[in-house]
């Protein structure tokens, strides 16, 4: 019995121990939670409430651009798109998720999909065999310092193979849209698709939009080109929502607060204006907890679309003179001697304003199966340079004036000049003693190389050598260079090429420079020449912008005026006005009076016209160049000229650049130059006819009123009465 009494005893001894140890447990728990709660009890709470804000630009629709005449010429067309939005913390198994999801209710092209993709994306759904492709001791590498863990993962994508990268059909759509999901930023909308989203695809993913996070449906934009390829290549392009920023001007993007994905233009006006095109971002304040869910948004801005622009080009002048410079190829190529001829240019300008109504180029060109086709080569008026012939001897005669080498009416015998040890140089036809006047008119080459001959201070002597000084090549240059001639003119396009000067210097090559078949030119420059001449002696910059307009809430108006581009004179010739007006007055000749060069197709006209003709001996220096072992002859014609002779109002340069070959052929540069001006005055008359009408009919309107008006008035006095 005592035996038991002490075996009682020693139970609840053991279970008062088991007792006082979970006494003191339980003490030091709830004397932690009191130090949690009182002592850091604020920290833990803001820890939980922890918000973040993240500013979010959206992009918005860019500027649109008209003629001269307020004709839409590129708008925004509006598309259907599906978009995702990444939330900050968002895993990209939950994403692959999505895009198995929704590769179920849309088609997805899958043509851009690398092999980089391919290979990333088989590591993300196959963790564990990824691992398998490194082994411990290339891991033990990493620990050590010897390695890093960049090098791991390229090492596993080396070792995948080809077997491991076959996917379906349907495994590449949900690789193309994770892919879309994955380039994009957190909480900006990223481009799913935007193209060729039909209303099925719009609509089933409309409905399932709570089982696809961070998916929506929206409305993006694409630009649309009213009159198709006319002028395309000078509007410009703008990058697409699969490219975003361009990456040569990535940084340059961005430090402007561009987002990668964000749309800019490429090239030309869309470029050279972006600033303006581009328009003002809606900025989106969102507020994330600390999983990254929004719970709050506010707009800071709301952002408006681009500022339109009302370009100087008449797109009625525009597509006619495109459609005169399209049949003239058609009909020349089918000559005999015009194997080289592929394009020709046209430029027309307000020699006043620098505003440029007409840029149109057009050039043959063939696919990958021969086949030959006319596309549009406007741009070809600022990129290409040639030799432009005797339009140029107008900058030679003012040059010969401002030197003191002739004055006007000096006389010089038009017979062939022959410098020993060189080919006989002299015109189309020996002309006898001439002055400056006719020597414009017949372009007589033996006035422009007496000319040149005195402004290089030498001495011609028929038999014997020519010592010039070479200096000779920088005064005709610098001269030429007042008018615009080898320098770039200034428009406000990018790219734009100034032409190339020959290296010799013989005194023959200064003979030639003064006829124009030295040094290049592009038909950009010869527009802003001859508007020199025209507008009495000042170089104007052309410019394709007229106005800049702010956009209005209604989308089918225009805003008001926001900036007017005003006439920039780059300079003005150091040239005396008497002896412009004597170049005008010859130049007048040359078209109106018989005998000039252009007579025949300007001479009879209701209109009055001013030109110089030019025809320049050169080598094709084309597309199939290589195709020929020696450089091959040909003929550069080009015309330049304005209208209405004594008050101006348009200035244009024709350039058909190999022409044909052999000394004689066809006249398209003039042909053209009389249909556009042609064109130019019957659209001015209709136009003028058209605006009388308005004005009579809104007359007659008002005239109604005020009828109506009175009889209003008549009867309601004889009421009173």
């Amino acid at each position: 019995m005592n035996k038991k009494k002490k075996k009682k005893t020693h139970v609840p001894f053991r279970l008062n121990i088991l007792f006082f140890l979970v006494f003191v447990l339980f003490s030091a728990l709830i004397l932690r939670l009191g130090v949690v709660q009182i002592v850091y009890g604020d920290d833990y709470r803001r820890e939980i409430e922890r918000t973040e804000e993240v500013t979010v630009n959206n992009s918005v629709p860019r500027g649109k651009m008209y003629d001269r005449n307020l004709k839409l010429m590129v708008d925004n067309q509006p598309l259907d798109a599906i978009t995702y939005t990444r939330k900050q913390g968002t895993k990209q198994t939950e994403m692959v998720e999505t895009a198995e999801k929704l590769a179920k209710l849309i088609e997805k092209e899958t043509d851009k999909v690398t092999e980089r993709d391919k290979k990333d994306f088989w590591i993300l759904n196959n963790p564990k065999l990824a691992e398998k492709k490194i082994t411990d001791k290339e891991r033990k590498k990493v620990e050590e310092g010897e390695m890093e863990e960049s090098d791991l993962y390229k090492l596993q994508l080396d070792r995948i193979t080809l077997d491991e990268m076959k996917l379906s059909k349907k495994d590449l759509e949900v690789l193309a849209i994770y892919r879309e999901f994955a380039s994009g930023y957190a909480l900006t909308p990223q481009i799913v698709k935007n193209k060729e989203v039909t209303k099925e695809e719009f609509a089933k993913v409309s409905e399932n939009l709570d089982s696809l996070p961070g998916v929506d449906i929206s409305t993006d934009w694409d630009r649309f080109y009213t009159y198709n390829k006319t002028l395309k290549s000078v509007l410009g392009k703008v990058s697409s929502s699969e490219e975003g920023l361009p990456s040569e001007s990535l940084d340059y993007y961005l430090a402007r607060d561009y987002s990668r994905n964000d749309r800019v233009g490429k090239s030309y006006i869309e470029a050279q204006y972006e600033d303006i095109l581009q328009g003002q971002k809606a900025k989106v304040r969102n507020v994330t907890d600390k999983s990254g869910n929004v719970v709050d948004s506010e707009v800071i801005t709301e952002g408006s679309r681009g500022k339109d622009l009302i370009l100087t080009v008449d797109m009625d002048l525009q597509l006619a003179t495109e459609e005169i410079i399209e049949k003239q190829l058609i009909a020349k190529k089918k000559l005999g001697n015009t194997k080289f001829l592929d394009r020709a240019f046209v430029v027309m300008m307000d020699p006043d304003t620098g505003e440029v109504l007409t840029m149109a180029g057009k050039k043959y060109e063939k696919d990958s199966k021969g086949k030959s086709s006319i596309e549009d080569f406007a741009l070809g008026n600022i990129t290409t340079s040639y030799t432009m012939g005797s339009a140029v001897k107008g900058a030679t005669v003012l040059t010969g004036y401002q030197q003191g080498a002739i004055q006007p009416g000096t006389y010089f015998y038009d017979t062939k000049l022959k410098i020993k040890g060189t080919p006989a140089k002299g015109s189309y036809s020996d002309f006898g003693n001439i002055n400056d006047l006719t020597a414009l008119k017949v372009s007589s080459n033996v006035y422009m190389f007496r000319t040149a001959i005195n402004i290089a201070g030498a001495h011609y002597v028929p038999n014997e050598p020519l010592n010039i000084s070479s200096s000779a090549f920088s005064t005709m240059r610098n001269s030429f260079a007042q008018f615009g001639l080898g320098v770039r003119t200034g428009i406000d396009l990018p790219n734009e090429m100034s032409g190339f000067k020959g290296s010799e210097t013989s005194p023959g090559k200064l003979l030639d420079l003064a006829i124009g078949q030295y040094d290049t030119y592009t038909p950009m420059q010869l527009v802003q020449y001859v508007s020199a001449i025209a507008n009495g002696g000042n170089r104007i910059k052309p410019h394709m912008v007229k106005e800049i307009r702010d956009p209005v809430d209604n989308n089918e108006e225009l805003g008001p005026v926001a900036e007017d581009v005003s006439p920039t004179v780059l300079n003005r010739l150091d040239m005396k006005e008497e002896w412009i007006e004597r170049v005008q007055s010859g130049f007048e000749k040359v078209a109106m009076e018989q005998g000039g060069t252009a007579y025949t197709y300007f001479g009879k006209k209701s209109y009055t016209v001013a030109a110089k003709t030019g025809t320049a001996e050169a080598f094709y220096d084309g597309p199939n160049r290589m195709d020929y072992s020696e450089p091959q002859e040909t003929m550069n014609i080009t015309l330049v000229g304005y209208a209405p002779a004594k008050n101006p109002e348009v200035a244009f340069a024709v350039v058909v650049p190999w022409a044909y070959q052999g000394h004689t052929g066809h006249s398209m540069s003039k042909e053209i130059s009389e249909e556009i001006m042609d064109t130019y005055f019957e659209l001015k008359k209709e136009r003028a006819k058209k605006e009388n009408t308005e004005t009579s009919t809104d007359l007659k309107v008002e005239n109604g009123k005020d009828v109506q008006k009175d009889q209003a008035e008549v009867r309601k006095s004889q009421e009173n009465e």
